[in-house]
């Protein structure tokens, strides 16, 4: 034990005269600032040490998580890029803790932005409920808990400034920004097609479910461009969102996702470091983007068992390079896969070109005004032929519209 968490218990009747908030404020000062773990465990034991004041401590502690994480959301972090950090930096009772927060700063707006959280209150006042309920909820002792909020605290105030996609809570632009979204009877009826595209072991009837989603994408942001051409609809700016890419094999995911970005006429920003692209379109568009990829890297996945399970039949061991080579084969087809498709779904009418175009200007030029710098990445190559050939062949299967090709290709 060091010498400053023995001095813990002096330190606690010197800070009685400021109370509560004097105390949470100098086990913050002393675990966010001070040096390593021994000022987090310094800082974790001044909070936990009267179980008297446990409650108001955990009401303190609240409101100064809704602090920092109002600081995040004027750098730019949603909730769900700080969920995401800290499932990658810290552990389950970490993310819950976070989670809690975010529902606490989140109640205090009438209206939240797009994507913002789904987290709700469920421990009632905080005054004196939190701090029980969360004990009993995480079955662990106050000294812990307050070492798990601090180190929420710790990656909080730390977040460097990023890109903002969205006006954060409060600010009036959130009840001025109306989005277009896809119809709900239309994205009903996508929903349910790649529900069922996942959920079949018959590539065939996949493909076909599939085909028609993709089919319902198309039209619908065609229609949606003619009409903003028209006059007939409100003229809208593209806006942007993100999307998590998440290890393992994460390069492969975010070419993949780079590819259904640009079939649905956005352009996506790989951040590698914080597990997420950025994407930017208009709202039906990323609509559009989110549904397919989520529904493509599940389709991807199912295939890429499958054909794991068949090359361990056969004496095959290297399970890393298979998947890594598999899933690059797969994103890179689809690529030309989807490429071709958005090609041939414009070309059907060319008088609708015109508007297409417009849509794809101002797309690239929000693009490049939210990262006016980008940088390319070299990818770890396909080392395993048996999964680029397999991947290949999985992304000839895939549902994404259109006839499937079955060219092969080659790592």
């Amino acid at each position: 034990m060091t010498a400053e968490v023995a001095a813990v218990g002096a330190r606690v009747g010197a800070w009685e005269g400021g109370g509560v908030k004097g105390i949470v404020e100098r086990g913050c000062e002393l675990a966010l600032y001070g040096q390593g773990d021994a000022g987090l465990d310094a800082g974790a034991s001044l909070l936990a040490a009267d179980g008297q004041q446990w409650g108001g401590v955990a009401r303190e502690l609240l409101a100064r998580g809704e602090r920092y994480l109002r600081q995040a959301w004027e750098r730019g972090w949603q909730p769900a890029d700080v969920m995401r950090l800290v499932r990658r930096d810290l552990a389950e009772r970490h993310l819950r803790i976070t989670a809690d927060l975010v529902a606490a700063e989140a109640r205090r707006y009438a209206r939240l932005p797009e994507r913002w959280t789904d987290a709700e209150v469920w421990w009632g006042d905080d005054d004196s409920g939190y701090g029980e309920q969360l004990a009993r909820r995480e079955r662990a002792d106050r000294f812990s808990l307050a070492t798990a909020v601090l180190e929420v605290f710790r990656l909080l105030v730390r977040l460097p400034a990023i890109e903002p996609v969205a006006p954060v809570p409060g600010d009036p632009a959130v009840d001025a920004l109306a989005h277009v979204h896809i119809e709900p009877r239309m994205l009903g009826r996508i929903r349910g097609l790649l529900a069922k595209a996942e959920a079949t072991s018959y590539p065939e009837e996949a493909e076909a479910l599939s085909a028609k989603a993709q089919e319902l994408m198309a039209r619908h942001t065609v229609d949606e461009a003619l009409l903003a051409a028209s006059g007939k609809a409100p003229v809208r700016a593209p806006s942007a969102c993100r999307i998590g890419v998440e290890p393992p094999y994460e390069e492969a995911k975010a070419v993949l996702l780079d590819a259904v970005a640009g079939a649905n006429r956005c352009r996506a920003v790989w951040n590698s470091g914080f597990w997420f692209s950025t994407v930017v379109g208009f709202e039906s568009d990323l609509e559009a983007v989110e549904l397919l990829y989520t529904s493509l890297l599940v389709q991807g996945t199912a295939a890429m068992t499958r054909a794991e399970a068949g090359q361990r039949a056969g004496g095959r061991k290297r399970t890393k390079t298979f998947r890594q080579s598999f899933l690059l084969a797969y994103a890179s087809r689809l690529g030309q896969r989807l490429a071709e498709t958005a090609e041939h779904t414009a070309g059907e009418a060319p008088d609708n070109l015109p508007a297409l175009v417009a849509r794809d200007v101002a797309v690239t030029a929000r693009a490049d005004e939210m990262f006016p710098q980008t940088t390319t990445t070299r990818l770890r190559g396909a080392t395993d032929p048996a999964g680029w050939n397999d991947g290949t062949a999985a992304a000839d299967r895939a549902s994404v519209g259109g006839r499937a090709s079955r060219r092969p290709l080659a790592p």
